[in-house]
């Protein structure tokens, strides 16, 4: 029939509006577990996705379109529908961290639609049943994931051939440039904020390039080289993250650095390193990469930083709370409304006092770190000075600004964790004018001690704020345990769904001079 056959027409064309829709909120999730399959489907089983709106939506399309006592042209008609306001909703939903369309999920979409046109086309071609091809059309939407894990398989050769060019490529720009210095900076925690600061004391005396945001993985390295390394550079800061043992190593192996931080050594990312001692392991593979007339500089204040070996290469501790065997640390910390004032004191007797905006322990521990790095590359110390009078605050680490409204905004909102968010309330605790607020989804990537941590957090949300408002359902019943038995009373403590509700509540709640804490913000991937 005539109809039919325009009907099918138009919900092929629905269908192709959706897929890109539905595949490309897989990709999303997909690019946010880092490609990395098996932490994909841990979030596909632990994320109700199978079981949304929008996946069931589809299944009621398919299984309308497979009932074939009713006549195809009501199915499809409300296929047509049910794809079409599923395919806005989607197209309408904004995320905290969008689908970035880089070439490989390009290339990862184009081979997702590829196998979908493969299986519908050939079936209406060989069949002569544009119906049918409909049909199976709609069902390929349903297994959107399995469709993309398939266009991941095709493309691993191809991806790995594509990333050993880029990898050669940067080595021989390296390679290229035999005076140039490396500092590699390395840590569960505090990487960032280290590497923004070096950058901005080393600039004072060299041309400095760093790893732009957080440009922290091989892939990331590589691009940096390939898309901001200049023959000019004289030195290369090289932020590197790791998930998993041999991550760092990798980098090292790419970049050969001379100057090696460990910043921090905690429990961070136990999901995939499982214990703290492969965290260990990992973050001084930088150490052991360093050549023999090389510099380490380790953060002493962490147990599995202090308590790891260094004997291939020339170490320097420091610490601002445990002193003992550290080369450099921190005395007379002065916090003012301007920032913080401190001396930083070496072994041999060299002293500096340094002013800076920024606020908290674990930046003046940042700081010290930088400022090893910076006497051993011989930058003057008036031009340390200098720099750390004017380094300005790193957003979302520990960033304190005013809003037009009178409230002291203290944003930590970037991978809070363990160490890091009791230092954050610690500030906060410190803030005497008007109520303290803090605002916290709580944290995660914590494996088996998830739970744990998150009932400390509480506990240090009941010592240090005035009013928490909990934000989700991942580490909610943990925080607010931790809250609960530290005697928080309950008429401070709020539950919500989401940061837009987190808002509207601070926005009933907040008065001029009030401080308000952002711990954390929780990417799409949880709830």
């Amino acid at each position: 029939m005539k109809i039919d056959l325009i009907l099918s027409l138009i919900l092929l064309l629905v269908w192709c509006f959706d897929a890109g829709m539905v595949f490309g909120r897989q990709l999303m999730m997909f690019q946010q577990n880092s490609y990395f399959p098996s932490r994909y489907w841990k979030w596909y089983k632990t994320s109700q996705e199978s079981t949304n709106y929008g996946n069931l939506a589809i299944i009621i399309a398919f299984l309308i379109l497979l009932v074939y006592a009713m006549p195809y042209t009501l199915g499809s008609l409300i296929a047509i529908c049910i794809l079409l306001v599923q395919g806005i909703q989607l197209a309408r939903k904004k995320y905290k961290k969008p689908l970035v369309y880089t070439r490989r999920v390009q290339r990862l979409l184009c081979t997702m639609m590829a196998i979908s046109v493969v299986m519908v086309v050939p079936v209406a071609l060989f069949c002569g049943s544009i119906e049918l091809a409909c049909r199976i059309a709609v069902g390929v939407l349903a297994l959107s994931p399995l469709v993309m894990m398939a266009a991941y398989y095709i493309l691993v050769p191809v991806e790995r051939n594509i990333n050993k060019g880029f990898y050669n490529d940067a080595k021989k720009r390296l390679e290229s440039m035999p005076e140039l210095k490396i500092v590699g900076v390395t840590g569960s925690y505090g990487k960032t904020s280290t590497k923004h600061y070096l950058h901005r004391i080393l600039s004072e005396q060299y041309d400095t390039l760093m790893t732009p945001g957080s440009f922290n993985t091989t892939m990331g390295v590589i691009r940096t080289i390939r898309e901001y390394l200049k023959p000019y550079n004289e030195v290369f800061i090289v932020e590197m993250g790791a998930k998993n043992l041999g991550d760092i190593k990798e980098i090292c192996d790419l970049v050969a650095p001379q100057y090696g931080i460990v910043t921090a050594v905690g429990e961070q990312h136990l999901e995939s390193f499982k214990t703290i001692g492969n965290v260990q392991h990992t973050k001084f593979e930088l150490i052991d990469s360093l050549p023999a007339d090389g510099l380490a500089v380790v953060n002493n204040d962490f147990p599995y930083g202090a308590n790891r070996t260094v004997d291939n290469v020339r170490c320097m501790r420091y610490a601002v709370t445990n002193t003992e065997g550290a080369d450099y640390v921190a005395k007379d910390i002065r916090y003012t409304p301007r920032g913080t004032q401190f001396t930083v004191v070496s072994r041999d007797g060299w002293e500096l006092p340094l002013t800076t905006k920024l606020v908290g322990e674990c930046n003046v521990s940042n700081l010290i770190g930088a400022v090893i790095i910076a006497r051993a590359l011989g930058v003057p110390d008036n031009k340390i000075q200098y720099a750390v009078e004017r380094i300005e605050q790193v957003e979302h680490r520990l960033n304190m600004k005013q809003t037009p409204g009178g409230l002291t905004i203290i944003d930590d909102a970037y991978n809070s964790n363990p160490s890091g968010s009791r230092m954050a309330l610690e500030v906060l605790g410190a803030m005497t004018q008007g109520k303290r607020i803090v605002i916290t989804p709580g944290m995660i990537e914590l494996g088996d001690k998830q739970a744990e941590y998150n009932m400390q957090l509480g506990r240090h949300i009941a010592a240090n704020a005035d009013l928490a408002i909990i934000v989700g359902h991942y580490n909610r019943e943990a925080i607010l345990c931790g809250l609960e038995v530290s005697g928080m009373p309950s008429d401070q403590v709020y539950a919500v769904d989401t940061f837009t509700q987190a808002q509207e509540l601070l926005a009933q709640q907040a008065q001029r001079g009030d401080t308000v804490l952002y711990e954390n913000d929780l990417p799409d991937t949880f709830k």
